[in-house]
Parts: C-alpha cells; sequence; structure tokens
C-alpha cells in the first residue's frame, strides 16, 4: 500500500489544479485529527466534514475525492501499524526549510482542526495528551523564519518527531481502533 502513497507535491498540485486553496499538510492534519480525536473509522461523514472546512462545502471533484480517501485510508493503516509507522504528508527535504516549517505549521493547524471536530472533552484526556495538544498550539503560531543549516535542520526534525509522536500518542488513547469498530461492527449484525 505504500508504494502507492502520493507525495505532498502531487496532492497539493492536484488540490490547487482543482482550485482547493489548501495544501497536502492541512489535509493530512486535518483526518490525523479527526481520527486521533475519536472519530471511528467507519464514520463515512468524515469526507463531508473535509469538504464543509476546506471547500466551502462544495463537494470534491472525482479526482480530489479518490485521492483523498487513499488519504485517509493510508493514515487509518499508519495509526495502527505497530511500528510508529505515521509519516505526516510535508514536503520532502530538498525543499527550502522555510517552507518545510511553514507546511508543518499548517499540519498542526489542521490537526487541531480535526481534533476538535471530534474531541471537545478534554477533561478525559491523559496529561500527556493535554500537553502535546498545547504545544500543538504553540507550534501553531510559529512564525520566524528558519536560516538554512545543520542546527536549523536538526530543531526542524526534532519537532516534525515530536509532532508525530504526539500525534500517534492522541491517537492511541482517544482514537478509535479499525479493530474496535469493526468488532462493534460484527456484534450488530449478529
Amino acid at each position: 500500500m505504500t508504494q502507492n502513497k502520493l507525495s505532498y507535491d502531487e496532492l497539493s498540485n492536484i488540490l490547487s489544479q482543482e482550485k482547493i486553496v489548501v495544501d497536502a499538510s492541512e489535509i493530512h492534519g486535518i483526518i490525523c485529527g479527526m481520527l486521533a480525536g475519536g472519530m471511528t473509522v467507519d464514520d463515512q461523514s468524515w469526507i463531508e466534514a473535509l469538504e464543509d472546512v476546506i471547500n466551502q462545502g462544495d463537494k470534491f471533484s472525482a479526482l480530489v475525492k479518490k485521492n483523498v480517501i487513499e488519504m485517509y485510508n493510508q493514515v487509518c493503516q499508519e495509526f495502527i501499524e505497530p511500528d510508529f509507522a505515521l509519516a505526516l504528508c510535508l514536503p520532502d527535504d530538498s525543499t527550502p526549510i522555510n517552507d518545510r516549517g511553514q507546511a508543518l505549521i499548517v499540519w498542526v493547524q489542521g490537526f487541531l482542526l480535526g481534533f476538535g471536530l471530534h474531541q471537545a472533552d478534554l477533561t478525559a484526556c491523559s496529561d500527556d495528551v493535554k500537553e502535546a495538544l498545547e504545544d500543538f498550539s504553540q507550534i501553531s503560531r510559529m512564525d520566524e523564519d528558519m536560516t538554512e543549516g545543520e542546527e536549523n535542520e536538526q530543531a526542524l526534525f526534532e519537532v516534525v518527531e515530536y509532532v508525530r509522536i504526539s500525534a500517534m500518542l492522541s491517537f492511541n488513547e482517544l482514537g478509535k481502533s479499525l479493530l474496535d469498530s469493526r468488532q462493534s461492527n460484527k456484534s450488530v449484525m449478529h
């Protein structure tokens, strides 16, 4: 399944061609946030919620919908893999550092939006998840330019890793696993 994964650039280009003003990192962040916030993977209303949020309620074209569904399926798979497989949809390392940093900020903003759509009650969250969400809120407001260099590359790498691990922590704590939702469907069917 991984070999079919669209890159950040490929999906962002499709979105741009279809006159959708967000990029792939924001959509990926929203999807991750919805799942980490407790949306069941069988909840098919997520696509309409995404259309409302990023396309002013207009339906996605068939091409956009196909690619967004593929991204959703990939995220579901990565979240349930036992080896912390989630890969954030960000520009590749050859992209200027400021563009990668901006894409991370947009991803985090998307995550917070998606999370908020499905998890209003943070009192049930662990301190680790609350702290991660607070950190995400701070990351989402960052706006300093970074200069190219090994030190900033390392700093960006560490923030990306922190965000990635925190998203998986949130999903593991609050998200509904594929197995749970499939098993509950089986019990309903009998």
